[in-house]
């Protein structure tokens, strides 16, 4: 499965789609809808970097990472801003690869940091990013935990 999965930029083409992809219900308040962090990527093109996840020719997710070395918030530098796995496609390996595609990222621009931010609620995605290896730092932003990863 893995060969055919690809990260891909947003384009005229496929933003539609991207803008329609939805996440389960009960995860609609742990994540912004992709039209959302278009518009913030927008608003932002210089930090934000937004992704298409597909499987093949079909679209499974979509990923934000967030690049911006001078932040005065050591959290903000480099992480992933936003992970939307489409309601019906979890649990097959695709928001791994997501998040392994902004690390990627990171590493590349040499980045040694990457950070995410989640909801500590029941249902949330705390357990899937503990598993990827990131680690809670003891701070919080408006009610999110703060997840780092060292990168090698």
């Amino acid at each position: 499965m893995i060969e055919r999965l690809r990260l891909v930029k947003i384009s005229k083409d496929n933003v539609g789609d991207a803008c329609r992809l939805a996440v389960r219900p009960d995860q609609e308040s742990f994540v912004a809808p992709v039209a959302v962090s278009l518009a913030e990527a927008y608003a932002q093109p210089d930090i934000a970097w937004p992704r298409l996840v597909l499987d093949g020719d079909e679209l499974v997710g979509f990923v934000m990472g967030a690049f911006d070395p001078d932040n005065p918030i050591t959290f903000f530098r480099c992480g992933i801003w936003r992970l939307n796995i489409a309601e019906g496609r979890q649990g097959k390996g695709y928001g791994r690869f997501a998040v392994q595609g902004v690390l990627d990222e990171a590493r590349r621009r040499g980045q040694s940091r990457a950070t995410v931010l989640w909801v500590p609620d029941p249902g949330g995605p705390q357990e899937f990013y503990l598993r990827l290896g990131f680690r809670p730092t003891g701070e919080e932003f408006h009610g999110q935990v703060v997840g780092e990863m060292f990168l090698n």
